[in-house]
């Protein structure tokens, strides 16, 4: 009886299987290379753009858009990759080479970026920027400090007029953005300069502290300058009585190399120096945030306006930024699950047929999994860059944990009588696994495929702040512009393909995976039931 089961399960079970595995891993890796050449195709006829940077904040993307547009008018291709993150993955994008230039200010370089070093002077500045390979541009025309701003009725109420008046109110709700939470010239010396004695502090995105103050959660805040929300909020900066926070006036950083490689270019971002003043930058970020108007508007406008320039905008249509965006998510998750299939298949193999080092292989990838996902894409950014490898690579390692789990499990799961089946055969232990138990634990291991693929649809959105695009890039502009139906334009497309996704594995498990391994490995195991009641009993 039993060798006659087996014989069905390796004569007919095992190859639709294996095919069907095989396509599906084949699948998904040709889905990258497709998504990566409809991306370069277009730059391909043209000489190297220079690649702009911004971080995540409104004011950076007009400048990084403004770049941009000075860089075409000059005759020079330009990409600007825009909202990526904070100042430490802008800063290891210019030093790595990914990025030549981006929007800095004098404070945070000297204060952050190159904290602990001597820069006191003029020189000394410039030579620690030359010891990296990078150089800086003269002032904008304006600064953009931080400021410390609480609700004028709050304001009224309490009599907060300076920095040194929230000391005798150390029950108010503190509210900062996460870098400013951490960076050198943020919160925690700002709380030892005026010996703060709040604890009620709060890390959470810049742009959603506003809304926190609007809604009553959050008491103080940490502001820019030139944010346009101060006046919408009716917000009251206080006083910096003690001089904590310096001069930080904008500028250009970029690498020294682009004098040589675009000095059309260069010539033309210098044209911005000392042409924006304070009011002018805070006009075009309410414009952005408050009017509605796009970057590439208000950037054209100032262009127009302050510099006698004429250039004129183009956006892509909806239906092509979505085709656009659904090509780099499906080139992110393809390659990243697949390769997470080739490898985590055989771990989960190996785990199961070694005690000892299965322990350690569950482990690691458990470990893997708790590392939170922004924290592994910046880890990877100085060795990988910024853009598609380093985030193909982090999803990769997170999507190893469920298939290995499920191909252990399933493996685990077989009945001892199927194993002992099988030694009675004589087969070895490579046709056991081959022609037995991987048919037998296939469903548990296409269940393990089906969550890696939908976590990983979900955490690529998480890219976007390192530029790999994907429908995190209008979910995170949709966060900082505070439009609902911009998060919905990244929000349902990714729910869409986490589902899609799920129905294909769905039809796998149907189709792809033979219907007698639907079965529970136990039916039929009764030695006292024969398959075939023709044959003779042996």
């Amino acid at each position: 009886m039993r060798r006659g089961m087996l014989r069905r399960a390796s004569s007919r079970r095992l190859p639709a299987t294996g095919l069907g595995l095989a396509t599906l891993v084949a699948l998904l890796l040709a889905v990258g290379p497709v998504a990566w050449s409809a991306e370069s195709s277009a730059e391909e006829s043209t000489p190297r753009p220079v690649v702009i940077g911004s971080k995540k904040f409104t004011e950076s993307v007009i400048l990084g858009e403004t770049l941009r547009l000075l860089a075409r008018d000059a005759g020079h291709p330009a990409r600007h990759r825009a909202e990526l993150g904070g100042t430490r993955i802008l800063w290891g994008a210019l030093l790595s080479g990914e990025i030549d230039i981006y929007p800095e200010y004098s404070g945070t370089l000297v204060r952050e970026i190159l904290s602990g070093e001597d820069v006191s002077s003029p020189e000394l500045l410039e030579a620690a920027l030359a010891a990296r390979g990078v150089q800086s541009s003269a002032s904008l025309g304006f600064e953009n400090t931080y400021a410390i701003a609480v609700p004028e009725s709050l304001a009224e109420q309490l009599g907060l007029q300076r920095i040194s008046d929230l000391r005798e109110h150390p029950d108010l709700r503190f509210g900062f953005s996460s870098e400013f939470l951490d960076r050198a010239d943020g919160w925690p010396g700002l709380r030892q300069r005026y010996r703060l004695p709040q604890t009620r502090v709060q890390g959470l995105d810049h742009d959603l502290v506003y809304r926190g103050i609007d809604a009553g959660h959050l008491d103080v805040t940490v502001v820019y300058t030139t944010d346009a929300e101060i006046a919408r909020y009716g917000l009251r900066m206080l006083d910096d009585d003690l001089g904590y926070f310096e001069d930080y006036q904008a500028i250009l950083l970029y690498r020294a190399e682009l004098a040589e490689e675009a000095p059309d270019a260069l010539a033309a971002f210098r044209r911005l120096e000392g042409a924006i003043d304070a009011p002018t930058m805070a006009g075009m970020n309410g414009a952005v945030k408050l009017e509605g108007d796009s970057e590439q508007t208000v950037a054209a406008r100032l262009l127009s306006e302050g510099l006698g320039l004429e250039v004129t905008v183009s956006g892509q249509g909806f239906w092509s930024q979505l085709g656009q965006r659904t090509l780099e998510h499906l080139g992110l998750v393809g390659v990243s699950l697949g390769a997470a299939i080739l490898f985590a298949v055989p771990l989960g193999v190996l785990a199961a047929q070694n005690a000892r080092l299965g322990h350690l292989i569950l482990g690691i990838t458990g470990m893997i999994q708790t590392i939170p996902s922004l924290a592994l894409f910046v880890f990877l950014i100085p060795w990988l860059g910024i853009g598609w490898l380093p985030t193909v690579v982090a999803l990769f390692l997170y999507g190893l944990l469920p298939i290995v789990r499920n191909t252990h499990a399933g493996l685990m799961d077989i009945p001892v009588p199927i194993r002992e089946s099988a030694d009675v055969l004589g087969l070895t232990r490579g046709a056991r696994l081959r022609l037995i138990e991987l048919p037998l634990a296939a469903n548990t291991i296409l269940a393990g495929i089906k969550t890696s693929a939908v976590l990983n649809v979900g955490t690529a959105t998480v890219a976007a702040l390192i530029g790999a695009g994907g429908y995190g890039q209008p979910i995170l502009t949709g966060i900082r512009l505070d439009d609902t139906a911009l998060i919905m334009q990244g929000a349902v497309p990714a729910a869409l393909l986490a589902l899609g996704l799920q129905g294909l594995f769905e039809f796998a498990e149907r189709w792809v995976v033979p219907r007698g391994l639907r079965l529970k490995p136990t039916d039929g195991v009764r030695a006292d039931a024969d398959p075939d009641p023709k044959r003779p009993r042996s």
